[in-house]
């Protein structure tokens, strides 16, 4: 569906995307440092998954830059929009390294990530400027909506009520010319 993107620019992270976003899709930010992701994790070198949160279908969760995931998912998840899904492809020195995380990730193991965006909001407490105003533009965006339908039932309505209207004059004259024709014939 989509090239490969050199993240990291010398091949050690790699993202692909699978699947896209909304164009208007929210992605991390300053303002929107906590993620939610679903994902899957496979050894290259054997495609055996060593993590996956689609098994329970639960959500991992964390900060964009407190350097709680790996490197290479630092990189690549501040990259994406929420409802993306891409492969990302890590060498070890932007994953684990030559000392793996045993027993599951060996020592220098390049690791491939099927990962989901799924959310990304504020740190607790915070007032964030950036997404009141996305919500006061999706508010908006939902009045603007309803004005629309409003006006366009509206609009129906007096659509139908004019052919009635028109139907009933019709009707009129077909009786006034039946009863002008009766009256006619009956004179003599």
């Amino acid at each position: 569906m989509s090239d490969s993107i050199d993240l990291s620019g010398d091949g050690g992270v790699v993202k692909t995307i699978l699947r896209k976003a909304k164009a208007d899709a929210l992605c991390p930010s300053d303002d929107l440092p906590l993620v939610d992701v679903q994902y899957e994790g496979t050894l290259a070198e054997t495609g055996e998954v060593f993590d996956t949160t689609r098994m329970d279908n639960t959500v991992f969760s964390f900060e964009l830059g407190k350097g709680s995931v790996i490197q290479a998912w630092e990189i690549a998840v501040k990259t994406m929009k929420v409802g993306e899904v891409a492969k990302i492809t890590c060498k070890p020195e932007f994953a684990y390294g030559s000392a793996g995380s045993p027993p599951d990730i060996p020592p220098d193991a390049t690791l491939i990530f099927e990962v989901e965006l799924v959310a990304c909001k504020p740190r607790k407490g915070s007032s964030v400027t950036s997404v009141s105003e996305e919500r006061a533009r999706l508010e908006e965006l939902k009045k603007q909506r309803e004005v629309a339908a409003t006006a366009k039932e509206e609009e129906k309505k007096r659509r139908e009520e004019a052919k009635a209207a028109a139907a009933a004059r019709i009707q009129a004259k077909l009786e006034s010319k039946k009863g002008q024709g009766k009256g006619k014939g009956k004179a003599k």
